[in-house]
């Protein structure tokens, strides 16, 4: 009796024991598995946190940059015609080259162009420019009509202009397919008996366009 006695009082101890046992190691093995996900959580989060804070470097940089690059255009460099045609006055950024060619007769008085930096070869159709302005000897009319087919087949819209500077002359705002093969905005306005045209001949430049050259341009009508 005593040796049974003393086994019944062995398995009754036993088997608390190995429960003990049991839940110790599962303890163990969660506490393992909460801890590996932690640390996998804030590796994970480390890494997120690394991108947003190099992203939001990069959008700060890339913030900066433009605000220099707007500011470094200032003061603008100028652009005077003849005033026999007008006095038309072209202020433009100094980052930027002009290259204008100014005749006293002809069909063209004024043919300008402008570009950052330099300005590439001008008989080279291919070549897009940042900014062209052309004084030419066609009414009004005959230039505006010109872009009807354009209008019709809805590859450009037409709109009355104003400059700033010149509110008393109104003329067109053209937006589309200014040329064959370019995408832009084109100001058409009456200078006397001739037709001014400012314009610009990619998409890329039009907030330069709106921003500097428009609100800047006078000419006297």
């Amino acid at each position: 009796m005593n040796r049974l006695d003393q086994r019944g009082a062995i398995n009754i101890l036993l088997v608390p024991l190995i429960l003990v046992v049991v839940l110790f190691v599962g303890a163990l093995g969660f506490g393992f598995w909460a801890f590996a996900g932690y640390q996998d959580y804030k590796t994970n989060s480390d890494k997120k946190a690394q991108v947003a804070a190099n992203e939001a470097i990069l959008d700060t940089q890339e913030a900066d940059a433009k605000k220099f690059a707007e500011e470094a255009k200032k003061p603008y460099d100028t652009f005077i015609g003849a005033a026999a045609f007008g006095n038309v006055t072209v202020n433009y950024p100094k980052t930027w080259s002009a290259y204008v060619e100014e005749k006293d007769s002809g069909s063209k008085p004024i043919n300008a162009y402008f570009q950052p930096k330099i300005v590439p070869t001008v008989s080279n159709i291919e070549n897009s420019f940042a900014l062209r302005v052309e004084l030419v000897q066609q009414s009004y009319d005959n230039v505006v009509e010109s872009y009807g087919d354009l209008l019709k087949s809805g590859k450009v819209t037409i709109s009355p202009f104003k400059l700033d500077k010149v509110p008393s002359v109104v003329g067109s705002r053209i937006e589309g397919q200014i040329t064959v093969k370019k995408q832009g905005s084109m100001i058409i306005l009456p200078l006397r008996n001739m037709t001014l045209k400012i314009w610009t001949e990619s998409n890329d430049f039009k907030p330069d366009l709106d921003t500097h050259i428009l609100p800047n341009l006078t000419f006297v009508p």
